[in-house]
């Protein structure tokens, strides 16, 4: 059966590699074969094994730095949720964003990174007492607040410490956008924040103001992941300015900060036309300069939170093709199945998501017609998809390898070890081509360490 969008066009030249899908540093060889950063993409399989997401550096960085230098002036947070690793954490570092997590062990991986801890914003919609503690333990930057439990829970663990915690107020804003259900944050049924229409938010607001451990000092919403323009954000930007207004009128008090959290999304498939983060800047920067000027307020500062849109298009995964299974379906079409040595495991995202993805040949170029193909792992699952819809050449075989393009974000991060698969590698390419291992593959000694017999 066919994806229900329907078979993607043919290209018309296979060998063409999809602007803005890939990798800056993504190129063919005269031979047809991929190359990052000059690397044959065989040459790295050969070193360390298939499959294995293989990461663009200079990309990332360049990446990092595009935003940071669009919002000068404003805080470019890094979500750490999206994919994040000891030298991930020191990159970020290094390129002066702040970072995001949401979990005691992303808190605990960037302060083994030597992050500062002043640099960091604790999320999370069921921060324990442990995970609370030890960020106020390490004083980080700022914890959004996400439940009346956790206010309570802030307040029994400042009370007599001396010191003030600054935090911020998660509002939802009622906003539908215009992404996956599963992906969508910002409408009233879900779990995240405190809801802006039924008061619960400015209820919220009194609770912290009440409590002499913690500082308020701004509002943070998120509404979503994979967005393609900034309309939903204008809406969430006069929501949230008129509730930093009424917090003025009924409290004394002009909150200094508003962070529009992220969710801008990125090319997966020829097509898909995202912003620039100059263009995002230029936009929320005026939506909020508006709001805050018809509401009299002091202009907040900013904060946005790209992960996906830092990581995803630098890295891709490389499979190797193990079996070919082409299949006749109803009204003459003909699908080959073409199973790798990865699948749900390793990127969960299309059957969680139904999300589209870019593949290619890699290790060698082909002159045969385009075939439908649907790239499928090697999991007990029927679900387990890979690329539903594909045109990859007629001769694909055996032993040929895949290149799947922008698998940066929520690839390794949600990986799982399902049927017991380890972990794929996480291998970093320098701009001179140099390369080395970020995380290693899980072996099965790895998987069997904590099963007690």
């Amino acid at each position: 059966m066919l994806h229900e969008a329907g078979a993607p066009p043919v290209p018309s030249d296979l060998a063409a590699l999809a602007p803005g899908v890939w990798s800056a540093g993504l190129s063919r060889d005269a031979d047809g074969s991929l190359a990052l950063r000059g690397t044959p993409l065989a040459a790295l399989g050969r070193a360390y094994g298939t499959p294995a997401l293989l990461l663009d550096e200079a990309d990332v960085r360049a990446r990092m730095s595009a935003w940071r230098e669009a919002f000068a002036g404003a805080d470019v947070y890094y979500a750490g949720k999206a994919f994040l690793c000891l030298a991930m954490a020191r990159w970020v570092a290094e390129e002066g964003l702040g970072l995001d997590v949401c979990t005691g062990g992303e808190l605990e991986l960037a302060v083994r990174a030597g992050f500062d801890p002043a640099r960091i914003t604790m999320h999370g919609n069921n921060k324990s007492d442990a995970e609370l503690a030890r960020a106020l333990e390490l004083e980080v930057g700022r914890i959004v607040v996400d439940s009346s439990d956790e206010i309570e829970r802030l307040a029994m663990l400042t009370a007599g410490s001396g010191r003030r915690q600054r935090v911020l107020v998660r509002a939802t804003v009622g906003v539908e956008a215009h992404t996956h259900e599963f992906v969508a944050t910002a409408h009233e049924d879900q779990k995240f924040g405190f809801s802006v229409s039924s008061g619960s938010a400015e209820q919220a607001v009194a609770a912290v103001l009440a409590v002499p451990g913690l500082e308020l000092v701004g509002i943070h919403s998120h509404i979503g992941s994979q967005i393609f323009d900034t309309s939903a954000f204008e809406v969430s930007a006069h929501r949230v300015l008129d509730l930093l207004a009424r917090i003025r009128d009924v409290h004394g008090l002009a909150l200094p900060e508003v962070d529009l959290g992220g969710g801008l999304g990125i090319a997966y498939v020829a097509g898909d036309d995202p912003m620039t983060p100059a263009q995002i800047a230029t936009r929320l920067r005026s939506i909020v300069e508006r709001e805050a000027a018809g509401h009299s307020l002091p202009l907040p500062r900013l904060t946005v939170e790209p992960g996906r849109a830092v990581i995803g298009p630098a890295v891709l995964t490389l499979y190797e093709v193990g079996t070919v299974k082409p299949l006749d379906l109803d009204g003459g079409l003909r699908r080959t199945y073409v199973s790798v040595d990865g699948g749900m495991s390793d990127n969960v995202r299309t059957a969680l998501y139904d999300a589209d993805y870019t593949c290619t040949l890699a290790n060698r170029a082909s002159d045969a017609a385009p075939t439908l193909t649907r790239v499928v792992g090697k999991h007990c699952e029927s679900g387990d998809i890979v690329v539903r819809d594909a045109w990859l050449p007629a001769d694909v075989r055996p032993g040929d390898l895949l290149a799947v393009a922008a698998t940066g974000a929520y690839c390794r991060s949600m990986a799982s070890n399902y049927n017991f698969l380890p972990r794929p590698p996480v291998v970093s390419v320098a701009a001179d081509g140099s390369h080395r291992l970020l995380v290693r593959r899980e072996t099965t000694d790895d998987l069997l360490a904590t099963d007690l017999g």
